[in-house]
């Protein structure tokens, strides 16, 4: 009989758990790795995963917990944090490089509290006009500011100006900003409502913020769109000091 596993998604906002239940093997992996994908993507401040429940029917299965911490490390910069794990999963996790990638605690509530104070970051609702650019500029001080890093509220006004500029050009559609400060990297987020993807044209240099993905492009040190339920986001890495 294959094995089955249930994920029971909880947004405790600004942190989302995920309680899992049932038998984690090479088979009921890929169902993980879908609903950790998919909670990441609407980018809260730290995804916990409850382990109480689940019997790791194959150690090899927990490399998925350090795949979804990987990937979320770039976008959308989100912590991924282990909680209570059964015993004999708890050694195998110890035993591995899994420990050095996703943290390990042995109580759900505290790993909720400590992994939503692990970033600071930034949310903001935009509309699609013309001044969405010069308050996209104006949040990415008031973060660099706030954040003690105002050596990269230059460069980051620039790339966001530029994300927020490709939403009112071409999406039309309402946006939300986001800004994460991760070292070695402020991760810059926008997330509109056209699964249009993103795409570096030519610059329109007669619009504000009118260079488009290009200069995104030379400034961030990497920069991605992925799709969504209902849109798009569009992100990238300012490097931090």
């Amino acid at each position: 009989m294959a094995s089955r596993i249930s994920c029971e998604v909880c947004d405790e906002s600004p942190v989302t758990v995920v309680r899992l239940s049932g038998a984690l093997d090479l088979g009921t992996m890929r169902s993980v790795h879908t609903v950790l994908d998919r909670c990441l993507t609407s980018q809260p401040d730290a995804l916990v995963v409850d382990l109480a429940d689940v019997r790791v029917a194959d150690r090899l299965a927990l490399s998925v917990f350090v795949a979804a911490a990987r990937r979320a490390a770039e976008w959308p910069a989100v912590p991924v944090v282990l909680c209570s794990p059964p015993s004999e999963a708890a050694a195998w996790l110890a035993e591995s490089t899994a420990c050095r990638v996703v943290p390990v605690h042995p109580d759900c509530a505290e790993a909720t509290r400590l992994a939503g104070a692990a970033a600071p970051r930034l949310r903001a609702r935009l509309e699609p006009v013309a001044s969405a650019c010069r308050k996209a500029r104006e949040l990415v001080g008031d973060a660099c500011g706030r954040w003690n890093v105002p050596e990269l509220a230059g460069p980051a006004s620039l790339v966001l100006s530029e994300l927020v500029g490709n939403v009112v050009r071409h999406a039309h559609t309402p946006m939300q900003v986001t800004l994460t400060l991760r070292r070695p990297y402020l991760h810059v987020a926008v997330t509109d409502g056209s699964r249009t993807a993103a795409r570096a044209a030519g610059p329109d240099l007669r619009a504000e913020g009118g260079r488009g993905l290009l200069l995104v492009r030379e400034m961030a040190q990497r920069w991605g769109s992925a799709p969504l339920v209902d849109g798009k986001v569009v992100w990238a890495l300012v490097q931090a000091n």
